[in-house]
């Protein structure tokens, strides 16, 4: 079999080198033809683990190659997906769907013969529906279907998560359409991977929820860290104690400095502004959406507080930019709130992300002194932030953090460490949560 995919940013690419690895020969699209001619050379356009192995053994087996040419990709295609992007729109959060219509009208233009075109991008419910139209009207006579097939990828373990998914969604009503995408995903059928075969809006609406749902928790469990707080109680083992409740489970109870990315903030926006569109709106979400955006803010509120009220003029020290480990993702990362406002109060910031920095120097201010590791950001600053729990801040040399800082404070926004050992060591420590 044979498939296009439109688009190589994180989705596209991540889900076409590993339909490649499950032997389907895939093409990947991208009107960026410097990123292709990058891709040529095995240069990622993203930081994520194994890629770039995954990548170089799939182009050198022949079953992967990358091109601008989207008309030749799509005639020889079985199936194509659309996994553009659909940023927030700018004025009312709605997903922005312009590169996925642009995309529609090619893939039109370009069908030879039946053609199953699935959107892979997190799209709004009823998006299929206008995919179909738009291919309808610029091809009456053409034979395909449109399928969605959402993405349920979290950025430094895609891989897995593509290869060992815990389940694979696809809306469609057709039975050919349904043939091919089985086909395609054979693979995960013989490993027993539950695939749940749906209407194209309810499998739209599953990826909203889905995620809308995940931040949620999130919320959820920062407000109860911040009660924690104020009555003396552990957030850890309270999650623990819920957590080991089958009807709640105990992911995404982790307290923090907030939810950022490429997936939650955009897809909580979007997922409001429809439900407000039909007439049934969501509350809890609007809510979360708030109390994240607030959460964010306030993180930079610790700081200061550690720093004896004032943070101007004194150097602060912030390690972990990214949103999350393991990805050069800087999207909605809690560090753009707080280091701007850190600035804004007269902190002089110096900051090291292991993958990020790049990306960083893109998104935030000018005046933020990027540095080449951990220990270079600590020399003389007021305090240290953890903002981003990198595997290697989980073990810092903690008698030489006290030596480069010319007070030992540190504000721990992931609880990497324990309060009990770091206040034995002289540590003034502040974590979420925990008394």
């Amino acid at each position: 079999m044979r498939i296009a995919m439109i688009g190589t940013g994180y989705v596209g690419l991540v889900s076409g080198t590993c339909f490649s690895e499950f032997g389907i020969h895939v093409t990947c699209v991208d009107k960026d033809a410097r990123k292709i001619e990058l891709l040529g050379e095995n240069v990622m356009p993203i930081f994520e683990p194994g890629l770039d192995d995954m990548v170089a053994a799939n182009v050198d087996s022949g079953r992967l190659s990358f091109t601008t040419d989207l008309k030749s990709a799509v005639k020889d295609a079985d199936a194509v997906f659309i996994a553009v992007g659909t940023p927030s729109r700018r004025g009312d959060g709605h997903a922005d769907l312009s590169y996925v219509y642009a995309a529609a009208e090619e893939i039109a233009d370009a069908m030879d013969g039946y053609t199953v075109v699935v959107t892979k991008s997190t799209v709004p419910v009823g998006t299929g529906d206008e995919v179909e139209r738009i291919i309808r009207a610029r091809r009456p006579d053409a034979e395909f279907d449109v399928v969605s097939n959402p993405e349920f990828l979290r950025e430094g373990s895609a891989i897995n998560d593509f290869m060992r998914p815990d389940r694979v969604v696809i809306g469609t009503e057709s039975a050919k359409a349904q043939r091919v995408m089985k086909q395609l995903y054979r693979v995960l059928f013989l490993i027993e991977t539950p695939i749940v075969f749906t209407s194209r809006r309810t499998s739209e609406l599953i990826k909203y929820a889905g995620n809308t749902f995940l931040a949620t928790k999130i919320t959820f469990i920062n407000e109860i860290a911040d009660l924690c707080e104020k009555v003396g109680a552990d957030v850890h083992d309270v999650a623990k104690g819920i957590g080991l409740d089958g009807r709640i489970g105990k992911k995404f109870l982790h307290p923090g400095p907030g939810y950022g990315g490429s997936c939650f903030p955009k897809d909580t926006l979007a997922l409001v502004k429809t439900a407000r569109d039909f007439d049934a709106p969501l509350k809890i979400i609007e809510t979360v959406v708030a109390v994240n955006d607030e959460r964010k803010k306030q993180m930079a509120g610790r700081v200061i507080a550690a720093c004896g009220g004032s943070v101007k003029g004194k150097s602060v020290a912030v390690l972990g930019l990214t949103f999350k480990p393991n990805t050069d993702d800087m999207r909605d990362s809690p560090a753009i709130d707080i280091v701007a406002t850190l600035l804004d109060a007269g902190a002089v910031i110096k900051a090291f992300d292991p993958e990020g920095m790049k990306e960083a120097a893109k998104l935030l201010p000018p005046a933020v002194q990027y540095c080449d590791n951990a220990y270079a950001t600590m020399a003389g600053a007021e305090c240290l932030v953890i903002v981003t729990e990198w595997n290697e801040f989980r073990a810092l040399d903690l008698d030489k953090v006290k030596s480069l800082l010319k007070s030992p404070a540190i504000v721990d926004l992931r609880n990497v460490y324990a309060p009990d050992e770091m206040k034995e060591l002289g540590f003034a420590y502040t974590s979420i949560g925990r008394p």
